[in-house]
């Protein structure tokens, strides 16, 4: 790390650049919220925020921006935004999210070729088109000014090497490396700017690649180039804190690394290993690193991605190409496209540039429809099969109330996204009316609470018959109060889903084919599909404070496990087994994403025997068919130690879903949550 990469991270963790913030002046609110439509008002509010900015730039930086405007009001009052919820459903807050733009197109076109763009179809569009595209040119005009306000502020600090950038983009195609990290830098740096939240980076080390290249065939030095990846990466982290979703960290700016191209070949390069070395030693939470590996994958970049891991960051996490390609083919995504994915915000499975899927619009706990299923038919049940049928209807029953809660869905328009997605731009068409894909995605949350419910059924009440169906109705409801004995036998003496137990895994086969089946066929109101997923999100804590004691064993608000793994307290034989317990599962059918999420203890990573073992067992996740996985490097003590003295511990970072942030910043609950998970080692199974 150069001593200028140095002072930059220091003034980052340190948080120097806050003294350059201010809130936005409220008195500039009725000049868009007198505009007549959405759309204008969008245009014209980014124009007065990107205004208010100040310029920020140091003497001796090669990527700028920072946000020092914040607290922006809504482009609609309170009254309006009521009155457009009588008639529309909401996701979220209303704004885009979760969704990847085709940044690599306007880098290449610059501003001069968006204009050309418009000015060949202005008159080709309707009266919605053309509105889209005034509103474009007045966001372009906005950004202009900001980045010429930004080359002045440069020349007035002698930064040539900025002025130099800025006296070309973005009104001109990015030439060199530097450029395009610059011109996205710009690009993202609006979207968040404009409103949209949860601005994903997408396949950096793909469309970013060619510059690099044609940059080292100049001659220039790598150790040059990776230093502007190392600068680049900080500026994700100077704004992320105004960003925040459910917790802080929580943004969503997820990179994916390595894959295939569209045709299929190996698409790994050197810009994804000094991506991965960036991340590694920065560590720093943004960008959130993800990696795409198959079956065909050589075992030293499980290695390099184990060398991540160990920093303690929760990167990176791991796609299966051989899994989710094939599983979002099936669902009707092109096989091109396919090959393309990327992530979301945390770890659903998206197409830049052509997505427009909604993919967390809701969660299904799978607890609370076993513990339905039991409140309704289980006393007087004749047999597990009957339950299950029971229990099958009532998924239905569920996705069916889900799917009619979701009809006619507002998203506040997006001009600024809308020419990123280019194909909007070229159809004249606002990216939230849709795009190619327009799928409504489902996590599935509670997976190994309801698996080990369903088991602890069948084998308790069904076949060996130790506890009535009537008393395990009372004790779930007392909460195990007067039932301590039953509770010990359910939570322990019961088998659990990680211990490679086909009679308990078989339920969370057929957990997530009833899962699947429910939903296949069923076309939302932006006539796309639904998918179905194994992720969590915060649901871990929020689903389980909604029901009662489950048969597992499991106490009245006692958390769910982090995504698609075992229980909290179940007691698992160890890593290997979990992993064949979690990769029996058609996952193919379950790619709205959703990681196996493992911690080891950072001891672990300390020898390079060590760093080949969880290499391998990364690796036999993958051969064994699964489709996502995540592995964290922790530390319990530490983290105990954090909660009584976070004076000392501000850089602490932990991995909460799909997403890492520092310990001392989250909630408690949050903070208790992690240090309950399970701590895996690795023995001779490996």
């Amino acid at each position: 790390m150069t001593d200028r990469i140095r002072r930059f991270l220091n003034d980052s963790n340190n948080k120097v650049h806050h003294k350059y913030r201010k809130s936005f002046d409220t008195a500039l609110v009725p000049q868009y919220r007198s505009l007549k439509t959405p759309t204008e008002r969008m245009a014209k509010r980014l124009e007065l925020v990107l205004a208010s900015e100040t310029p920020v730039v140091d003497k001796e930086a090669k990527i700028v921006l920072l946000r020092t405007v914040h607290d922006i009001p809504s482009i609609f009052t309170d009254e309006e935004f009521d009155a457009i919820h009588k008639d529309h459903c909401f996701h979220e807050n209303g704004y885009l999210s979760n969704i990847c733009p085709n940044y690599a197109k306007v880098i290449k076109l610059g501003f001069k070729g968006v204009r050309a763009i418009i000015d060949e179809k202005y008159d080709t569009v309707d009266a919605d088109g053309k509105l889209l595209y005034d509103a474009i040119r007045k966001e372009l005009d906005a950004v202009a000014d900001l980045m010429a306000r930004y080359k002045a502020e440069a020349e007035k600090v002698g930064n040539t090497v900025v002025a130099d950038i800025l006296s070309r983009i973005p009104e001109q195609p990015a030439q060199t490396f530097n450029e395009a990290l610059q011109f996205f830098r710009i690009l993202h740096y609006t979207l968040w700017a404009e409103g949209t939240y949860h601005n994903t980076i997408g396949r950096f080390d793909q469309f970013m690649y060619p510059y690099f290249a044609a940059d080292i065939a100049k001659g220039v030095p790598e150790d040059e180039l990776y230093e502007l990846v190392c600068e680049f990466f900080i500026s994700f982290n100077l704004d992320s804190d105004k960003y925040v979703g459910v917790q802080q960290g929580d943004n969503g700016q997820a990179m994916m690394l390595g894959g295939c191209d569209k045709d299929g070949n190996d698409a790994y390069n050197r810009l994804t290993e000094l991506c991965l070395d960036a991340s590694g030693e920065l560590l720093v939470i943004d960008p959130k690193i993800n990696l795409r590996v198959n079956k065909n994958t050589p075992h030293e970049r499980y290695v390099k991605g184990t060398h991540l891991t160990k920093a303690g960051l929760g990167f990176p996490q791991y796609s299966n190409d051989d899994v989710v390609i094939p599983g979002l083919v099936n669902l009707g995504y092109s096989l091109e496209d396919a090959r393309d994915y990327t992530v979301a915000a945390c770890w659903e499975f998206i197409i830049p540039g052509v997505g427009m899927d909604v993919v967390n619009i809701g969660a299904v706990s799978f607890p609370k429809l076993v513990t339905k299923t039991i409140d309704k038919y289980l006393v007087g049940c004749p047999d597990m099969d009957t339950f299950m049928a029971h229990f099958k209807d009532e998924v239905k029953a569920e996705c069916d109330a889900m799917e009619a809660e979701r009809q006619n869905l507002y998203i506040f328009p997006s001009p600024w996204m809308s020419t990123i997605m280019y194909t909007c731009l070229e159809d004249g068409r606002d990216v939230t009316l849709g795009a190619k894909y327009n799928n409504f995605g489902f996590h599935g949350t509670g997976i190994a609470c309801a698996t080990d419910s369903l088991a602890s059924i069948d084998l308790n009440v069904f076949k060996t018959k130790t506890v009535s169906a009537e008393e395990l109705v009372k004790a779930t409801k007392a909460n195990f109060e007067g039932y301590e004995n039953l509770k010990t036998q359910l939570r322990y003496g019961t088998p659990k889903m990680g211990n490679d137990n086909d009679e308990v895994d078989k339920y969370s086969v057929m957990l997530l084919d009833i899962f699947a089946d429910s939903l296949k066929g069923r076309v939302n109101g932006r006539n796309g599909i639904y998918r179905a997923g194994t992720g969590s999100a915060m649901f871990y804590l929020w689903h389980a404070a909604e029901i009662d004691a489950t048969p597992d064993g499991r106490a009245k608000n006692e958390p769910f496990g982090t995504n698609y793994s075992p229980n909290l307290f179940s007691k698992v034989d160890g890593p290997m087994s979990v992993i064949k317990s979690f990769t029996k599962q058609h996952l193919d059918r379950t790619v709205n994403g959703g990681p196996l999420t493992m911690e080891f203890h950072q001891g672990l990573f300390a020898t390079d025997e060590g760093i080949e073992k969880t290499a391998s067992l990364v690796e036999a996740f993958i051969q064994l068919g699964g489709h996502q996985m995540q592995l964290n490097a922790v530390n319990r003590d530490v983290m105990l130690d954090a909660q009584k003295h976070p004076e000392n511990y501000k850089n602490l970072i932990v991995r909460i879903w799909g997403w890492s942030a520092y310990f001392c910043e989250l909630d408690k609950e949050y903070q208790d949550h992690v240090i309950a998970r399970h701590e895996y080692a690795l023995d001779s199974q490996m």
